[in-house]
């Protein structure tokens, strides 16, 4: 065994949480060239944060196409569990018929089971966290790199959610300013017929704009004292992205060359 596939293995090994089974992958590698890719593709893990209405999705989609993160959505999680019924979703419908929150141990676990499928894999996690309780419950399992914060004035999302209609079933969104639909009020992959919740009412958008500052600051205070969050402040998501776009290919220029 050479020099270089020695440090390799080395470097490998020190940033896997799963040394003894990415060993095992390793010793199955043919040549030096193997073992630098395994080395060079370098996990990476980002947490993205926005009230309701800041461009969240939008953006979660670009990072995920440009940079190949698995975009993994909180919402798309629990609606898929509440339509298969499995156990966690029959206690996600019981908690939200009762118009309570969704405790944090089972929204924890719900999302980390998730995860641990694709450990292997970079993601982005979208609507998790929500709180301090689940943030450190995701800090225990996996280091996240980054949190990519989106402060759009409240008074911009006001606007955008009055012109928001979304498909229920699947949860997309489209926005008759920015993002309309193909066809007005349909949705484009099923032509189902689109809705105006009742959520995205001028006074329901106040009071879920407050709750999210008042649950959500002290979660952005625990990633800050970490050094690990970025805020990208503005009222269009077209200038905010190539922000967050020059802000990730900086990052992940820094990260493997660490590895490397």
């Amino acid at each position: 065994m050479t020099s270089l596939t020695c440090f390799a293995i080395s470097a490998t090994l020190r940033f896997t949480e799963h040394p003894r089974r990415t060993f095992i992958r390793l010793l199955q590698v043919k040549t030096p060239r193997d073992i630098r890719d395994m080395v060079l593709k370098r996990i990476f893990r980002a947490v993205i944060m926005g009230p309701p209405g800041s461009g969240k999705g939008t953006v979660s989609g670009r990072i995920s196409k440009s940079f190949g993160l698995k975009h993994i959505s909180s919402g798309d999680i629990l609606r898929g569990n509440i339509n298969a019924k499995t156990e966690l979703g029959l206690l996600l419908k019981s908690s939200i018929d009762q118009g309570q929150l969704v405790p944090d141990h089972v929204m924890s676990r719900l999302i980390l089971r998730d995860l641990r499928a694709i450990e292997q894999s970079s993601w982005l996690l979208d609507g998790f966290p929500r709180t301090v309780t689940q943030a450190d419950s995701l800090d225990q399992v996996y280091s996240v790199d980054t949190v990519i914060n989106l402060n759009v004035p409240f008074h911009t999302i006001k606007q955008r959610l009055s012109s928001r209609w979304t498909h229920l079933h699947s949860g997309r969104v489209y926005n008759i300013d920015f993002n309309p639909p193909k066809e007005p009020g349909r949705d484009d992959i099923t032509g189902e017929l689109l809705v105006q919740r009742d959520d995205d009412t001028p006074d329901t958008v106040t009071r879920r704009l407050k709750a999210y500052e008042t649950q959500t600051e002290p979660v952005l205070e625990y990633y800050r004292s970490k050094g690990v969050l970025e805020t990208f402040s503005g009222t269009e998501t077209n200038k905010i992205w190539p922000h967050v776009e020059a802000f990730l290919h900086k990052k992940l220029s820094v990260l493997n060359q660490r590895v490397a």
